[in-house]
């Protein structure tokens, strides 16, 4: 558990860490306890297994009275020659006796073997994603991983996706792209009219040839920078000479002049980079040195101390001493954390620097702010002593450690900023457009700057410049922040309608069950909040408001949040909406997040595979998730609500037979069937059939599925499999044992053999309404599947086969001869199959049970068809079009033509380097460490679930067309 909790990539520095860190770390903190998931279909079970059970009782208890007052009116004139047994002294112990004697004949109504059947079949459908080759990974050979098998139909019924932005829309590979040094950005190109140039037009990119220990693969265009360097710029130099140094990273030189840097995130791997190509070239470390080749000469620092990153400080500093004997801290961090500890006399410059990082983050770039500052002996002794004591506290370590690191960083000096660009993943605005089309809600929560977020979202068609507004929360105090939320609500919602504070509450003023009114919200709009702003937002008295707000808003992008804060919108959204969610993320600081969503899906990217581990679902690409969800998640909640109805249908349609027998035996508790059928019912002769259509079953085609993401909605509304189709399932179960029993009984009072005699005995009886039910039962899980496969076809016919076979030979003089006392109806079958009669009585029985089904469906096809049914008959008219189509051109042919920036997510390695335990490290164990619409009814569907929750409703939303 320590170990997966860690966000450390190589289990050697993991153990290392849990063992000096110790289990009470802010890191461990973080990664949050792990929960048990289970789907809102298994508690539904367990509610149904319930209700069956009592349903169960209650015909033990009819049946016992009626054998009460049957042995009481009737039995007793047999007492002469049938008397009671010794221990039945009355009719009232007799009925008791029967209650239990139908307890155990009934008990098959309870679907004991249902969870079983239902392990298998999400077994398999965790097999199906895992051998999806239209998820698999070329580049990086990394095949989609289903990591449980319990929650497989629930990615059926996901409504709102909580994203991570860096790794996961983006491809976390970071590139040095441009910075800002003493009131100068360097970066862009001009051309000769002084037009900045695009990247096609820009000339050849900067060369480092003077630079023997430059990265190759590094590309930088703006020659100004290398020529300030060249031209000794001091400025330059002390901003480059802090990014070789104020770092985590180890150095590996496997022959001479080939550097390869193991950082601990790609954003360190890239300014590290960038300092090399420039010429200070972080060369090696030890844990009380670091030895940097600036322009050519080798210098080597004393480190006095690394005052680490984490998600709370959100910066990190090192202490070195040069050869010269000055003591100096770098730092650098998140502009929001590094800006306000800045020396006031660095105004002018903090002014220029803010307006390059509100340029940089406009274009999407991932900023982070350098400052240093210079440390007098004597002051620095004191401050290492009191670092010392802070660090050897038994109690409250990382608090204290915090605020002696924030005495020191303070009154620093600016050096300037950089800007690092991290591209879009391939096909993540169509993936999320798609996903937006099937009414799901994507909510991004990054580390990064609110410009940069706010970019991105546009960059992936989150945002877009047709929505009617898009509202920025960045108050800093609780009034603020409830009154921009208040202002965009006014915004969004019609103000005649309007009650108050946007909200209308009924009945306990303090309850937290509102009412929303947020249901004619014309328009589309955005939600953008910052972190600070974020834990106003999640205050009890005020996050009613704020997912009230948010979920009425189509996007909503969380920046500057903490792993924590990206736990806790989860959890509100879980505790207050009706709704599944679902989490995706790829670094460490997104594990509390995906362990809290109902679905948590982990990208294997470039930031370890802690996200992987902490996961259900792991792929390697953000557009596999539209996979995932329209295609194996839709068909996977389908297949399972498709088999719990058949199950309880047969389960009835068989259990209930025994019931209606009981008025006719005088309530004796004998059974209808032979023994042995009842025991092979539910493992032989209707197992497998259904097991395969809960595997295999389809009802539209992949493609279609991807082309109709509106087909997604029903899973959302819980359509498919809910109390209401239960009770359908039961209430046709109830019909088919009807007439199962009523008709070969009412048939079997008056019908005679082929030679006269009587047809009516119980054997007779006994194996027609037994091939009666399994013939209704075949032809109605032949109904029910959409899909047919040759394992189908197999496995259903086959059933059918195997039960006459079976039945043939249990009254087989074969068997007969062998066991005389277990098989003593010798002939039955044949002599009773072999008449007219009974085959007319099957098929009638087989009619009258499956014509009804027949004739509800054929009217609901064409009065009031499922977008499935008509994306399925569209299909079929496509097909007969291509097939004509194809017989014209045939026909005449003549001829042929052709026609924000987080520069580390997680707790660095500082107490790790200097304690010297790194160093052990093998190079092996290094290497390995970076490594279109829907019909009306739907609508008002989702209408009436957002008003029967008890919570807060995100608002009518507007029709999408799929």
């Amino acid at each position: 558990m320590l170990l997966r909790g860690c966000v450390l990539r190589n289990t050697e520095w993991c153990f290392g860490l849990v063992i000096f860190a110790g289990p009470d770390t802010k890191l461990m903190q973080n990664s949050g306890r792990t929960k048990f998931k289970r789907t809102s279909i298994d508690r539904l079970m367990n509610t149904l297994v319930l209700w069956i059970f009592g349903f169960l009782v209650c015909m033990g208890v009819i049946l016992a009275i009626g054998n009460a007052i049957w042995e009481h009116e009737v039995g007793m004139r047999f007492q002469v020659y049938l008397p009671w047994d010794e221990a039945v002294d009355s009719a009232f112990f007799s009925g008791f006796l029967s209650f239990w004697s139908y307890i155990i004949i009934l008990n098959t109504v309870v679907p004991i073997s249902l969870y079983v059947s239902v392990e298998v079949i999400r077994l398999g459908h965790s097999y199906f994603i895992n051998w999806d080759k239209k998820m698999f990974c070329t580049r990086k050979r990394t095949p989609a991983e289903a990591r449980t098998t319990t929650l497989s139909e629930e990615l059926g019924q996901v409504e709102y996706i909580f994203s991570d932005k860096t790794g996961t829309l983006t491809q976390n590979i970071m590139v040095f792209s441009k910075c800002s040094v003493n009131s100068r950005s360097y970066g862009d190109v001009f051309d000769v009219l002084g037009h900045k140039a695009e990247v096609g037009e820009r000339p050849e990119p900067v060369d480092f040839s003077f630079n023997p220990l430059a990265d190759q693969k590094f590309l930088f265009w703006d020659p100004t920078l290398l020529e300030a360097v060249k031209m000794g710029d001091p400025h330059v130099h002390e901003f480059f000479r802090l990014l070789s140094l104020c770092h985590t990273v180890m150095s590996e030189e496997k022959n001479e002049g080939e550097l390869y840097y193991k950082a601990q995130s790609p954003d360190e791997g890239a300014l590290v980079t960038a300092a090399r190509n420039f010429g200070f070239v972080f060369r090696s470390r030890t844990p009380k040195t670091i030895t940097v080749h600036e322009l050519g000469t080798a210098v080597t620092y004393q480190l006095l101390a690394i005052l680490d990153f984490n998600n709370i400080r959100k910066r990190m500093s090192v202490i070195v001493r040069n050869p010269e004997g000055k003591i100096r801290l770098y730092c650098k961090g998140a502009d929001t954390i590094l800006l306000d500890r800045l020396h006031p006399s660095t105004q002018e410059l903090l002014n220029s620097t803010t307006d390059h990082l509100n340029e940089y983050a406009g274009e999407g770039l991932r900023t982070l702010v350098l400052a240093y500052k210079d440390l007098d002996e004597e002051h620095y002794e004191e401050w290492a002593d009191r670092r010392l004591q802070a660090s050897l506290a038994q109690d409250s370590r990382e608090d204290r450690l915090a605020s002696v690191y924030e005495e020191i960083e303070s009154d620093m000096m600016l050096l300037g900023a950089t800007a690092i660009e991290d591209k879009l993943q391939q096909g993540v605005p169509e993936t999320i457009a798609l996903l937006t089309l099937a009414n799901i809600k994507i909510w991004v929560l990054t580390g990064d700057k609110q410009e940069t977020a706010v970019n991105i979202g546009y960059s992936c068609k989150m945002l877009t410049d047709d929505m009617s507004e898009v509202f920025v929360v960045t108050g800093h105090t609780v009034l603020e922040v409830r009154e921009e939320l208040r202002k965009a609500r006014e915004k969004m919602v019609d103000p005649s309608r309007t009650v108050g504070n946007g909200f209308t509450c009924h009945g306990n003023p303090s309850s937290p069950k509102l009412t929303s009114v947020l249901e004619a919200v014309a328009g589309e709009y955005a939600l953008v909040i910052n972190g600070h702003s974020l834990a106003h937002a999640l205050e009890a008295d005020m996050e009613l408001e704020f997912l009230e707000t948010a979920c009425a808003c189509k996007a909503v992008i969380c920046c500057r949040v903490t792993p924590l804060q990206k736990a806790q919108v989860v959890e509100l959204v879980k505790k207050y909406k009706k709704a599944v969610t679902l989490a995706i993320g790829d670094g460490a600081n997104d594990v509390s997040m995906i362990k809290t969503a109902h679905i948590g899906v982990g990208i294997s990217g470039q930031e370890g595979i802690q996200a992987v581990l902490a996961s259900d679902y792991a792929f390697s690409q953000f557009k596999f998730l539209q996979r995932l969800l329209l295609v194996h998640g839709r068909w996977s909640y389908l297949r399972m609500c498709k088999f719990l109805c058949y199950f309880f249908y047969k389960n009835f349609a068989f259990t209930m037979v025994h019931f209606w027998f009981g008025f006719f035996c005088g309530f004796s508790a004998q059974t209808v069937y032979d023994q042995y059928f009842i025991t092979l019912y539910n493992i032989v002769y209707t197992s497998l059939p259904v097991l395969a259509m809960g595997v295999f079953d389809q009802d539209v085609p992949e493609q279609r599925s991807m082309e109709y993401p509106k087909l997604y909605e029903p899973g959302q509304l819980n359509l498919l499999f809910n109390k209401r189709e239960f009770f359908i399932c039961i209430a046709q179960g109830i019909y088919t044992s009807v007439l199962l029993f009523f008709i070969p009984y009412g048939v079997f009072a008056e019908a005679t053999r082929d030679d006269g005699t009587q047809l009516a005995d119980y054997q007779s009886f006994a194996v027609t309404v037994a091939t009666s039910l399994v013939i209704v039962v075949s032809v109605q899980i032949g109904l029910d599947t959409g899909y047919w496969t040759a394992i189908n076809h197999f496995f259903i016919w086959g059933s059918v086969a195997v039960y006459f076979a079976i039945l043939f030979a249990m009254h087989s003089n074969g068997l007969f001869d062998m066991f005389p006392n277990q098989f003593r109806f010798v002939g039955n079958a044949q002599n009773t199959l072999a008449q007219p009669t009974v085959w007319l009585t099957i098929a009638l029985t087989t009619v009258v049970c499956i014509l009804p089904v027949v004739a509800f469906r054929f009217l609901k096809l064409n009065l009031k068809p499922d977008l499935s049914d008509t994306v399925r008959y569209t299909q079929l008219v496509r097909k007969k079009q291509k097939a004509q189509h194809r017989c014209m051109r045939r026909v005449g042919r003549t001829g042929s033509r052709r026609s924000g920036y987080a520069f580390s997510h997680q707790e660095g390695f500082g107490e790790l380097i200097m304690s010297g335990k790194n160093m052990r490290l093998s190079s092996l164990a290094l290497s390995s460490f970076t490594t279109r619409s829907s019909s009306s009814w739907i609508e008002s569907l989702r209408r009436k679930k957002s008003d029967s929750a008890s919570s807060p409703s995100g608002g009518a939303d507007k029709p999408l067309k799929g």
